[in-house]
Formats: structure tokens, sequence, C-alpha cells
């Protein structure tokens, strides 16, 4: 098959208890995912490493379970992707009507959206949104049990800016919820219908989709147990998202490492100028890529991307500053740099099983150690 049109395969190449090749540039990674895992960061983590268009190294560590039962991670384990949505999912779906000319990135948000305009929110724009300066609280009230998409359609239109629109960087799940509901609007679709149409398929992601039916959820890595108690494993563990069905512009994506390894690389490709089938075109996804908060402002935000504010840790102490990527609660990530189409992608369940893992400090020094290991091979 070629390059963006296999599917993931199984089998780790690396495991917790192998030993690393002598003078594998690689090692140090390696080494970083063995002490969080003992450190009990995470129960396990897929990874990989890519480097001007080709994978460069891969690797498989621990459990994807470890309640009721243990179960060995495995290269085509499939995540809850959380806030990757953002950026593989409903910001490339924004830009595709932005390339259609039926998205204007500085045309208030309600121009798409009327309801969207009620307390205050009239002047807050695309970019905004996109940038995460449109002075909206980071998430819809939990505090009360309310359920249905119908219910947070309302309390998205009926919730108003905490500071005044492009004033500063607050990351707020609001933001991109109404950006889905734009998607739904222009395309008459549901956002999981549309992306699966406009984007998983022509890069031929098979392992990414919404809602998972029950025969793929034994593939998926579960995360943490629910309020009743109920371990979440193919249903999405973002609250928000959850109360909603399952589907919403900020979270809600399962995918795996092949998959993603895929999307990052048709990415860096098109962004190149080289061939790839990603659906947008090359000076879109340069848009998207850099700086686009408002004039003046230090926290820095491509559309949907981040580059360089306090949730840049993954970023390392290496990759330069046009390089960018975004995290996920769940415990995924990936960053890019487009000057040497390098990756860095990093799948884990962290919040198994009770929501205390942490991979900040893991995503920082793999990143480090990704970008030493890439200089040291000459690559």
């Amino acid at each position: 098959m070629g390059l963006f049109g296999a599917t993931c395969v199984a089998g780790p190449l690396w495991s917790a208890h192998a030993q690393p090749m002598p003078n594998d540039p690689f090692s140090p990674v390696e080494a970083i995912f063995r002490k969080a895992i003992q450190d009990g960061k995470m129960p396990g983590a897929v990874a990989a490493i890519g480097h001007e268009g080709q994978m460069v190294w891969k690797g498989v560590f621990g459990h994807r379970a470890l309640t009721p039962t243990v179960e060995a991670m495995t290269w085509d384990t499939i995540f809850d992707m959380a806030s990757l949505t953002k950026v593989l999912i409903t910001a490339p779906a924004i830009m595709q009507f932005y390339e259609r000319g039926l998205i204007t990135l500085d045309k208030p948000a309600c121009h798409y959206l009327p309801a969207f305009a009620a307390n205050g929110k009239q002047n807050i724009t695309i970019r905004q949104l996109l940038t995460h300066y449109s002075g909206l609280a980071p998430d819809l009230d939990l505090s009360f049990a309310w359920q249905g998409k119908q219910t947070a359609v309302q309390m998205v239109m009926n919730s108003q800016p905490q500071t005044p629109p492009g004033e500063r960087f607050v990351y707020s799940d609001i933001n991109f919820i109404t950006l889905g509901l734009i998607v739904e609007q222009l395309s008459g679709q549901s956002l999981a219908h549309y992306a699966t149409a406009h984007i998983l398929k022509p890069l031929d992601l098979n392992n990414s989709f919404f809602l998972p039916t029950a025969k793929q959820k034994p593939d998926i890595a579960p995360t943490q147990y629910d309020e009743n108690g109920t371990l979440l494993r193919g249903v999405v563990h973002d609250p928000t998202t959850r109360r909603m069905g399952g589907v919403a512009g900020h979270a809600g994506l399962f995918s795996c490492a092949q998959d993603t390894v895929f999307y990052a690389q048709a990415l860096l490709n098109k962004l190149a100028g080289l061939p790839s089938p990603f659906p947008l075109r090359a000076e879109t996804l340069y848009l998207m890529s850099t700086p686009q908060q408002p004039a003046g402002k230090t926290d820095l935000r491509g559309l949907g991307w981040d580059i360089a504010t306090h949730y840049s840790t993954a970023r390392g102490a290496y990759f330069p500053a046009t390089s960018f990527g975004h995290t996920g609660f769940t415990g995924t990530s990936i960053w890019l740099d487009p000057t040497s189409r390098s990756f860095v992608i990093i799948l884990t369940n962290r919040v198994h099983p009770k929501g205390q893992g942490n991979v900040v400090s893991l995503r920082r020094d793999v990143a480090t150690a990704a970008a030493l290991a890439l200089r040291s091979t000459g690559y």
C-alpha cells in the first residue's frame, strides 16, 4: 500500500520488557517512557517520530488497560484523542469552507449562527474562536445535570464573554463547540458525517472515527471511571462531549498512531508543496500554522494550532519557533516542525484508571530527546 493508504498495523516495535539496541540514538526517548510508566504517570503509550517524510522511530510501551483485566499496549491501539479533535477535525473543516469562500475569518460568528449574537457575543469573529481570543469561558457549566446536544447549543448561545473579544488568550472548549456548530450549519450534516466524508476518507484514515461501535471498543484504550463508577471505553472521556451525545467540535475523535502518522505526514508534505492527499491547500495550512492572534499579543496561536503559549511544553527545548502542535486532556499530543518535516506523536490514556496520570513533563522531555536524536543521526 502507498504511504497514505495503509491502516493501523498490529505488533509493537519495542516493548517495556525489551532492551534497546546499543548506540541507538532514540534510546533516551525509550528511557523517558519507561521511567514515566514506572512512576505511574500513565499505564502505557504509543509514540512515533518522523522526519523528512518518513517515520524514523516508533515505540509501544506498557499497558493499555490495567483494570478490570490487564491488557498489553499495541501499535494499533485506538485512543480517545480528546482536544486533538480541535486541530485534526474542526479547524480544517472550518478552513475548507474558508477555501470555498463560505467563511470569512474576520466576520462575526453570528453571521453564520444568528443566535450566537446574544449576551454581547455579536462581535466575536471566526478568527477569535480559532485562536482562543474570543473572551468566552473555558467550558460550559457542568455543575448541574444537564443532558443533550440541544441543551448545550442553548448554553453556547446564551454564554457571555468574560473579557472583551481580542483582549487575551483563554483556551476555551466553547470556541470549538461553536465552530463545530458552524460546520454543521454550513454543511447540513452532523460534524461526524462531514469529517468522515471530507477529512478522514480523503486521507484514507480507516481507524479514525467518532462514536465507536461495540465491535471497535475492544481495541480502544479505556480512560477512567465516570461519576457512576462505569469504566469509559469507547465512550468519550470529555464530560461536555459525553453529555452532548459523543460528538462536538472540541472532542470526540478516536484514532490510532498509524493514522495520526499519516495525517502528520500528509499535512507536512502539503505544507512543503509536495504531493499529498491532505484536503486543504498549502497556503491555507500555512495560515493555520503561523501566528494569527490579535496584534501585539504574546500568546501565539495559529488557526487551531498552538505555537507559543503556556500549553506549548510539548515543543521541548529544541524544536524551532516555527513549529506548532496541540495536546489532548486524555494524554495525547502532536508537535510538528514544517522546516524539517519532523513530528513527535505521543498517544497515552494517562487518565486510566482514576484520572491521576500526568504527561506534561513526558511530552517536553520526549520532544527534547527526539530533537537531539534527529540531530545526532544527521537527519
